[in-house]
């Protein structure tokens, strides 16, 4: 696999990783803190994730694809095996998205110099719904139903 393959496959799994984060917080807010305000800012977020990504060719993020090879794909963190509340699943979930950004934000720069800064906004929007969320979900009370 060529380097400018290994960026591709980079860009790819992050993608894909920011975009199930933002989702999953937002379905955090909109569901269980029913907080409209920041499920619309996640949804825009999202959307803006979208639109920069598009401009990447998509052509080339698909073929660098090799999940059933990924030596990472596996791996499966005791973190990851269970959760303790909803803020713990919005909290890794906001700062998956957050860390993916960022490596999307790094990684771009090898390839397309001006997507840069739109990763760069993406992300400190994150920062700052992490920020407004924090006061909102450490009220909620709802707790892991266990079978």
């Amino acid at each position: 696999m060529s380097n400018e393959n290994k960026i591709y496959r980079i860009l790819d799994a992050n993608i894909n990783r920011a975009m199930e984060g933002i989702r999953v917080a937002e379905e955090v807010v909109r569901f269980i803190l029913e907080d409209k305000k920041l499920t619309r800012k996640l949804k825009a977020l999202r959307g803006d994730l979208k639109r920069t990504v598009n401009q990447i060719p998509k052509k080339k993020l698909l073929s660098a694809r090799n999940s059933l090879f990924d030596v990472g794909g596996k791996l499966y963190t005791k973190e990851e095996k269970s959760r303790k509340s909803i803020k713990s699943i919005f909290k890794s979930n906001i700062k998956r998205a957050q860390e993916a950004v960022r490596v999307l934000e790094e990684f771009i720069k090898l390839i397309d110099p001006k997507l840069g800064k739109s990763f760069k906004n993406i992300r400190f929007n994150l920062y700052e719904i992490e920020k407004q969320s924090e006061v909102k979900i450490v009220r909620v009370k709802l707790q892991p139903v266990v079978a």
